[in-house]
Parts: structure tokens; C-alpha cells; sequence
């Protein structure tokens, strides 16, 4: 689907997008010179353009979902998390960055809105949907963290670390937390799946998404124990964390881009 397509499908949808999409974009080739009440205000008028372009595809009749949706709620859950971090701790600047995903988000969800659900399978489904998409975005964070970490400690070993910048230790506690918060729901998203194929008498499909679901779920459980047991840290648990990060994305958002995008099929 092309821009214009998108805009005479769904007319309100194309322009909470394209608003929310400009804010964004605005956000991050401003806001260096924007006050901090200007950055907060911008990003919040970004932030819920964003929420009620989500809430249109997944409270819409039907109810669509696919790969660009999944991305869009999970940008969307990394602008919360930081919303909220960042008032606890005013040095984590990664204001351009998010405001530059969550632009391109809100776009791929605009072209490419997903496969329309007229009637759900199972109750189950939604519950599947929502632990894995939490998921997601609680693992992002930690690869958001993860990468602040590694600019900290780049910035501290050739001396360009400032007394605001943000303690590498903390990063580090923060990262990790999300780590092991992302971990519990990604078991639970496997659970639920597992239950959902019971609740259809069907066998567990070990399909690429189930794989790599598996996979990064393998991967992040090792990262964990490595943490607890041997005391992994540094490069070695940032490596694990991207290599989970990236099973989990080829998991639902590869495999539904290569259905809807290479192979053109709902």
C-alpha cells in the first residue's frame, strides 16, 4: 500500500499519523534547540497521537493487527518507558533516537496496517498479543539501555564523560531489570501460545515465529543465569542481549513482514 492509498483508506487514521509523525520528526531535528518544557510538550503531543493511532487499529472494526503494528505499539511502549524514566532520571538522554523510531513506526503502521481480524479465534488471542508485544517492548528498552550504557562507558574511557551524565552502574541495574522483566512475559507469551493451540486441539506448530520466539527466549535465559552465576557483564552481556533482541524480532515482526510485504498474503 502507498502513502496515498493509505490516506483514502483510512482518512482519520492517515492524519493522526502524519501529525504524530511530523511531531516526532520535529522532535528529533529540533530539540537541541528547544527548551526542556518545549521538548516535554512536544514529545507528549507526539506520544498520545501515537497511543490513539494504535488504539484505532486495535479497537477498529475489524480489528486489524501484523508486523507494523507490533512495531508501532512497541516504539510506543519505549517512548512510555522513557516518559517516565526520564523524569526519575533527568541525565538519560536518548530523546532523538525514540522521536526518529517513533516517526517511522507510526508510518509503517499507516502503509502496512496488518491483517483484519473480523472475528477473533479465541479469547486467548488477545491475551497472546498483549504479553508478547509487552515483551517486546520491555526487551527494547534493555537494548535501549544497553546502548546508553556502552556510549557511557565510551564516553568515561576517553575522558568526555560529564558529572551529569548518567552513572554506569545505574544503566547497568536498569538494563538488567528490564532484561528479567522481558524474560518473565516473553514465558508467559509462550505459555499462552501453548494454551491457545490447546484451546483449538491443535499440536504446538513449530514454525519460524515459534522458533525464534524460542530461540530468543533460550538466549535471554542464558543471559540471565551467565549475570547471576558468573557475573557477566560489559560486552558480553550486551552481545547476549542484541542476539536475543534480534531472535525476538526475526519472531513475529520477520515472519509477519515476509507474509505481508515479500509474499503479498493475510
Amino acid at each position: 500500500m502507498n502513502l496515498l492509498a493509505a490516506l483514502v483508506a483510512n482518512p482519520y487514521a492517515a492524519v493522526l499519523s502524519s501529525v504524530a509523525a511530523l511531531s516526532y520528526a520535529a522532535l528529533a531535528w529540533a530539540h537541541r534547540r528547544m527548551t526542556a518544557l518545549q521538548v516535554r510538550v512536544v514529545l507528549g503531543v507526539a506520544w498520545l497521537l501515537h497511543l490513539l493511532t494504535v488504539a484505532h487499529g486495535l479497537l477498529g472494526d475489524p480489528v486489524r493487527f501484523g508486523f507494523a503494528p507490533a512495531l508501532s505499539i512497541t516504539a510506543w511502549l519505549l517512548l512510555t518507558v522513557y516518559l517516565v524514566e526520564s523524569r526519575l532520571y533527568p541525565q538519560l538522554q536518548a530523546r532523538w533516537p525514540l522521536a526518529a523510531l517513533g516517526a517511522l513506526a507510526v508510518l509503517m503502521a499507516l502503509l502496512f496496517p496488518g491483517t483484519p481480524y473480523p472475528a477473533l479465534r479465541s479469547p486467548w488471542l488477545p491475551l497472546h498479543w498483549a504479553l508478547g508485544i509487552a515483551s517486546y517492548g520491555l526487551i527494547g528498552a534493555a537494548v535501549v539501555h544497553a546502548m546508553l550504557m556502552q556510549r557511557a562507558e565510551r564516553a568515561m574511557r576517553t575522558g568526555a564523560a560529564s558529572e551529569t551524565s548518567m552513572p554506569l552502574l545505574m544503566l547497568e541495574r536498569l538494563t538488567f531489570r528490564f532484561v528479567g522483566a522481558g524474560f518473565a512475559l516473553l514465558t508467559a507469551t509462550l505459555v499462552a501460545g501453548a494454551l491457545f493451540a490447546e484451546a483449538f486441539r491443535q499440536a504446538w506448530v513449530w514454525d519460524h515465529k515459534t522458533v525464534f520466539s524460542v530461540l530468543s527466549w533460550a538466549t535471554t535465559g542464558v543471559l540471565l543465569w551467565g549475570r547471576w552465576r558468573l557475573g557477566w557483564r560489559g560486552r558480553i552481556a550486551v552481545r547476549m542481549l542484541y542476539l536475543a533482541a534480534g531472535f525476538l524480532l526475526l519472531g513475529y515482526v520477520g515472519s509477519r513482514f515476509v507474509i505481508e510485504v515479500v509474499l503479498q498474503r493475510t
